[in-house]
């Protein structure tokens, strides 16, 4: 079986809701990172395999096969193919599976792997508002066979989100604490200039606009809960984002063709699933499964990516896993830097990619929960 490589990996800044990409159409967005990752590889369009890219509520300007649209917005040629992947917040993260997989099957050896999400444009479930009409509102409350199996519960990620909170009794202090470190690990990242190399600017626009400088413990404690009688609030919730991120993968065949030089090698992919009602859990399952499978321990790992959906997503995980925090989301994450859902797989995994190489680890983990009960983990490794 071939290895897959990854070659090289953006990422746009991300947006806040309402800000400086909010009337960036998403195809614009893609083609941003396809041109700049085929500029900065010196890779020829036309010996692309495939584009596979992750993108949530596909429904106007992202619909239509938004993989498709932005490699033609990009100008490139006609006879490479696209296609958009919908594994909700780990939709491009499971691009990059996709693009691996091929890879190491033998019927690929190009594939641009990434994912786009305009937020401020096209708000969360957007295509579930729009589906009203139609009675289809909730894709639950409709089917027979959902609700003899998980009765008539109410499925949210905010729920979900104060669930997980009371179930590992994460307190609404150690939550702001953990997302006050956040955005002061961010703010350190961007001021030194950590993000700059794996960022490409969109115009003017150079640096993530998410982090908040002036937060503090005393404004987080005047928030209040995103439902009554819970612990989360918005402070402690990933932001509404826009953006766009893009990762090449290659075989060993297209390495030696095309003079490529590898950064890293996929090491392990998988995805797992859990209780669809918490929702957001399955990152401790899919970690498990993946240390499991690769006989690899947590000091194994140099750096984790655990996409900050919520505080108690993260901290629910750390406990279970018993990771240290000190090697989680070490220049933050979505509750500062943003949450554009069908491109933070890609993103995340840009930035831990660029983070490994600048403290000289070796491995990194990433992993996400994902709408459904679901989530992704790749474990990369770094080269040279």
């Amino acid at each position: 079986m071939s290895e897959a490589y990854i070659i090289d990996a953006v990422r746009t800044p991300v947006g806040r809701r309402g800000g400086a990409l909010a009337g960036v159409h998403p195809a614009d967005l893609g083609a941003r990172v396809i041109t700049a990752l085929l500029d900065r590889t010196d890779v020829d369009p036309i010996d692309v395999d495939d584009v596979i890219f992750g993108c949530v509520d596909t429904i106007g300007p992202q619909a239509g096969d938004i993989a498709r649209t932005a490699w033609l917005v990009a100008g490139f040629p006609e006879q490479v193919p696209g296609v958009t992947v919908d594994r909700q917040c780990g939709s491009s993260q499971q691009a990059v599976h996709f693009a691996a997989q091929a890879v190491m099957s033998g019927t690929a050896d190009l594939v641009l792997a990434g994912g786009v999400q305009n937020m401020s444009q096209i708000p969360i479930a957007a295509a579930m508002t729009a589906a009203e009409p139609y009675g289809f509102a909730d894709p639950f409350s409709t089917s027979e066979g959902w609700k003899h199996r998980y009765g008539d519960e109410e499925i949210s990620q905010f729920r979900a989100a104060d669930l997980i909170a009371l179930r590992w009794d994460l307190s609404r202090e150690e939550m702001e604490r953990f997302a006050l470190t956040s955005h002061e690990r961010a703010v350190a990242a961007i001021d030194s200039g950590r993000f700059d190399r794996e960022i490409v600017p969109m115009g003017e626009v150079r640096q993530d606009e998410g982090p908040r400088r002036d937060t503090s413990p005393e404004k987080m404690a005047k928030l209040e809960p995103l439902r009554p009688g819970g612990r989360i609030t918005a402070a402690l919730a990933s932001q509404i984002s826009d953006g766009a991120s893009a990762v090449l993968v290659a075989s060993e065949r297209a390495v030696q063709e095309y003079g490529l030089i590898p950064r890293a090698r996929v090491h392990h992919l998988s995805a797992r699933g859990s209780d669809p009602v918490y929702m957001l859990t399955a990152p401790i399952r899919a970690t498990r499964h993946a240390l499991e499978r690769t006989g690899m321990e947590l000091r194994d790992i140099d750096l984790f990516e655990v996409n900050e959906a919520f505080a108690s997503v993260v901290l629910a995980w750390a406990k279970e896993i018993g990771a240290d925090l000190d090697r989680v989301n070490v220049n933050g994450g979505g509750i500062a830097l943003g949450h554009p859902i069908g491109a933070t797989g890609t993103k995340l995994m840009t930035t831990l990619l660029h983070e490994l190489e600048r403290t000289g680890g070796r491995f990194g983990l990433q992993t996400m929960c994902e709408g459904g009960g679901q989530a992704n983990v790749t474990i990369i490794e770094r080269l040279g």
